[in-house]
């Protein structure tokens, strides 16, 4: 991982994807509807995407797909979108932490099996999925993919063969899987959305209209222009259908384990997640720092994006003035051309820039959301001082990242974390700062109003499932 060239995209964790399920109930096409709630949940995920419909008054084994490596309007066109003709569907859009980054695991995944099709979303990582896997495959199962998506699906679709409905096959199948995952299958008549029973992957309801619709966060609803209705229960299971929406909570249990990271970083602060604004958690995080770690400074900048609202808490809590100390290239995504060996000192600064007015002569406090390896932020420092500023202090909205995820995010193994070997001092030495400080462990509940149901394994080690043995993020890839 360390010898990436682009260090920039390297240095940034990632979420693992973004889902996104319409149901039309007066059979109107949903293509277009699933495209914009992928457009906005595209920070989720940008190596791939997909879209498969189905007409729910039509052949029950007809699902129309569209795939593709990049970008939601890279992949898609307004031609592409006329073919996909249907008033039920589902998209995704996909980060690889487990499978490799190619056509073959791009999702929706779609099976014809005996009782006619399923096409499946997973946001999450399957911890058990080696030994399913290999179950399966004892008793016949050939994999497309190298995903674990793949394994549900597949346990899906045979635990179909013995249930009254598909809904029933869904949760048979959750009680075989082990780890984060938020559903959404559609079948030809039904569209289902599903959370493990920890939380750990966000996903809520909408509807506009005759329309209902699942997503991974609340943002994608608003640029369909459908009404929030409620998130989806840790465990619970609901069907939409023509006749409206079921609910089975039956899976649901005491504990939680919401990624604490979502609210930190991966969602976009304009969501609520469980009744949280995650613009709220970032500003409360940006206060909490200025509590932890005051500092005597002309002026507080945020690293974009998400770690600008932190920024804002910070200067609102201590009264130092909040500024815009970064140009950020709007059109540079994690999957522009790599510059060649040669220009890896610049990899940051082809992403963002820092106008010397801005900082010259001041002392700076500098809000990220996160440190990984070190070296972007160690760049940046740099990028700062060469701009003119006298000071940088170094804020982190979220505690030292010391042990790997497991559950769908791609924080690496422990010996590539800065945190694991290095003191705090330490690390402010190798990042060149004049000072450092990070969020603290014990005040991650003020982030989300007091509630402990949380997961913070990846700063504590404190895993709520417990972890494979090894690391099984990119098990399959081939």
């Amino acid at each position: 991982m360390e010898n990436r060239i682009n260090d920039f995209i390297s240095e940034e964790i990632h979420e693992e994807c973004g889902v996104f399920g319409v149901y039309n109930m007066v059979g109107e096409d949903v293509a277009d509807s699933i495209y914009y709630g992928l457009f906005a949940l595209q920070h989720r995920g940008q190596e791939s995407c997909g879209i498969a419909v189905s007409d729910t008054l039509g052949p029950k084994g007809r699902v129309s797909s569209m795939k593709g490596m990049g970008l939601v309007n890279e992949v898609f066109t307004p031609e592409g979108l006329e073919t996909l003709r249907g008033d039920i569907g589902v998209g995704h859009v996909r980060y690889s932490t487990a499978g490799a980054s190619n056509i073959a695991n791009t999702q929706p995944l779609v099976l014809n099996y005996v009782k006619g099709t399923l096409a499946l979303a997973h946001n999450g990582n399957i911890v058990n999925a080696p030994e399913l896997r290999e179950e399966l495959e004892y008793t016949g199962a050939i994999f497309q993919t190298t995903i674990d998506s793949e394994v549900i699906a597949y346990h899906i679709a045979r635990e179909r063969l013995k249930t009254a409905n598909v809904e029933g096959a869904v949760k048979n199948a959750m009680m075989k899987i082990k780890g984060s995952y938020s559903l959404i299958v559609m079948s030809p008549r039904k569209l289902i959305g599903a959370r493990d029973p920890f939380g750990f992957r966000p996903l809520c309801i909408g509807k506009r209209e005759n329309t209902f619709i699942l997503a991974s966060e609340s943002c994608a609803l608003d640029a369909v222009n459908a009404t929030f209705i409620r998130d989806v229960l840790p465990g619970e299971i609901v069907t939409i259908t023509k006749d409206g929406i079921l609910s089975d909570t039956s899976m649901c249990q005491p504990k939680k384990a919401k990624c604490i990271f979502e609210y930190i970083y991966f969602a976009r602060p304009d969501s609520k997640i469980d009744n949280i604004s995650v613009y709220n958690s970032r500003i409360m995080a940006g206060r909490i720092l200025a509590q932890e770690h005051p500092v005597e400074a002309d002026l507080v900048v945020g690293v974009p994006d998400s770690g600008n609202a932190a920024a804002m808490g910070f200067a609102m809590e201590t009264g130092i003035p909040y500024g815009m100390a970064f140009v950020k290239n709007s059109y540079v995504g994690r999957t522009f051309i790599k510059p060649k060996q040669v220009m890896r000192e610049s990899s940051v600064r082809i992403k963002l820039n820092v106008p010397s007015d801005a900082v010259k002569c001041k002392r700076v406090v500098m809000i990220d959301d996160s440190m990984v390896r070190g070296t972007t932020c160690a760049r940046i420092v740099g990028m700062l001082k060469a701009a003119g500023a006298t000071e940088v202090h170094v804020r982190i909205s979220s505690p030292p990242f010391l042990y790997p995820c497991y559950f769908g995010t791609d924080v690496p193994s422990d010996d590539q974390l800065i945190a694991h070997n290095n003191t705090v001092e330490q690390i402010r030495k190798i990042i060149d700062a004049d000072s450092l400080g990070y969020l603290s462990v014990n005040r991650l509940s003020e982030l989300i109003d007091g509630d402990l149901g949380y997961c913070d394994a990846c700063f504590t080690g404190h895993y709520p499932i417990e972890p494979p043995k090894e690391d099984i993020r990119g098990e399959y890839e081939v």
